[in-house]
């Protein structure tokens, strides 16, 4: 059986506390994130907010929001695909406002963070996924090993530990963030 964006619309209108996508026709549920993985991408997003918002560029969104993604095949609606990225930015150009639905648009900026459950061949071709769709960056951050590797379509990854900054010239010009930033903070 082949599911559709609008059989996944139902089931979140029936399932609201579960975070589901749409992969090439099936539902796949997913479990929520452990705490610290959550921590990390509030962190990061709070980081980027407050750089993207003070200058107005954009849109920064967390776990929950849905991307239709362009069809495979044109003429296949079967084939869309409704993908939600750990965090997200949109350029203010690309969505002047927003919307109460899911958007159909590739981000420019997607980010995976590496749950206690996940494996690491799956997060990296969803990044894929969205780079060839039309993402300009795609981040994976990787608690367990305390690294972020950014991807930019046919580049080789990039592989960022602590001591080392994330920069995002190619979409946040000015913006910094030292890498130390991301892991939560223990406190006494």
């Amino acid at each position: 059986m082949s599911f559709t964006i609008t059989d996944l619309e139902q089931l979140q209108t029936e399932h609201p506390e579960w975070q589901m996508e749409l992969v090439e026709g099936k539902i796949i549920v997913m479990g929520p994130s452990d705490y610290e993985s959550e921590e990390i991408g509030t962190r990061l997003s709070t980081f980027l907010n407050i750089w993207v918002m003070s200058r107005k560029l954009g849109r920064v969104t967390g776990s929950s929001a849905g991307f239709i993604l362009p069809r495979i095949e044109e003429d296949d609606l079967e084939k869309r695909n409704l993908r939600a990225p750990d965090v997200s930015y949109v350029r203010a150009d690309r969505l002047k406002k927003t919307k109460r639905d899911f958007v159909e648009l590739v981000p420019d900026l997607m980010v995976e963070i590496k749950s206690k459950s996940d494996k690491i061949k799956p997060l990296e071709e969803k990044i894929q996924l969205f780079l060839q769709l039309g993402s300009v960056v795609g981040i994976l951050i990787d608690p367990d090993k305390l690294t972020v590797t950014v991807y930019r379509l046919n580049q080789t990854p990039v592989v960022l530990h602590n001591g080392d900054t994330l920069t995002l010239p190619d979409l946040l010009l000015g913006w910094e963030l030292a890498i130390s930033e991301l892991w939560p903070p223990e406190f006494e």
